[in-house]
């Protein structure tokens, strides 16, 4: 038997699985960040009728944002080691975004009265922007599809002084404020989402291989 080149692969397989698990980690890190950023712009256009709670808040805003932040992770290290099959899905994964916040007690009663569809912009937003920003695809139709992305995220954010019911003004250095960090981390999750969309790096599945190749040519030990 040739131990060598067996040795050789589960060396491989536990460099592919590590980089996997920091990928994902880090994306679930910066999601989560991400989701404690946009969650005080949320609290600001509430005011004093703003609240926390475990479920709502650690298990929708920041769990689930945590969730979209380490499939977008484990999108980028697929796109850096060869890609897989069906892998491009995981662009939808901003989806979960609008609608695990669902699963809270009131929302659907809330969704029919036009409260709280914010979230579900934001994630087609994020999508939107994902596939211009992706750099795959005919020119002309991501232009239009960014601009279109694009219109709609300053028209989301240009309409947070009357969602606040006057709450919020961009008038003032604290509504520029709120408005500025809303608009930029729309962005943000766009830049993140284009991420698979954007181009496989087939070199590094070459350096993947590279270990095993070089054990085949190694002659067996007496």
């Amino acid at each position: 038997m040739d131990t060598t080149q067996t040795d050789a692969s589960d060396r491989t397989g536990r460099a592919r699985v590590r980089p996997a698990t920091l990928s994902i980690l880090a994306g679930a890190l910066l999601g989560v960040t991400w989701a404690a950023g946009f969650r005080a712009f949320m609290a600001e256009i509430a005011g004093p009728e703003s609240t926390f709670s475990w479920y709502a808040t650690f298990g929708v805003v920041l769990g689930g944002a945590g969730i979209v932040g380490g499939l977008l992770g484990w999108a980028d290290h697929i796109r850096r080691t060869g890609g897989r099959l069906h892998w491009r899905w995981l662009a939808l994964s901003p989806l979960i975004l609008a609608f695990l916040p669902l699963t809270v007690p009131g929302t659907l009663a809330a969704l029919a009265q036009g409260i709280g569809t914010a979230g579900m912009a934001v994630a087609l937003i994020a999508i939107g922007l994902g596939y211009a920003f992706g750099g795959r695809g005919r020119a002309w139709m991501r232009v239009i599809v960014g601009v279109v992305s694009a219109a709609a995220a300053i028209a989301l954010v240009a309409f947070t002084p009357i969602i606040s019911e006057g709450r919020i003004s961009f008038a003032d250095p604290r509504g520029a404020w709120a408005g500025t960090l809303a608009l930029g981390s729309i962005i943000v999750l766009g830049l993140a989402t284009s991420i698979p969309f954007r181009q496989v790096l087939p070199q590094s599945r070459i350096a993947d291989t590279t270990p095993i190749l070089a054990a085949d040519r190694t002659p067996n030990p007496p």
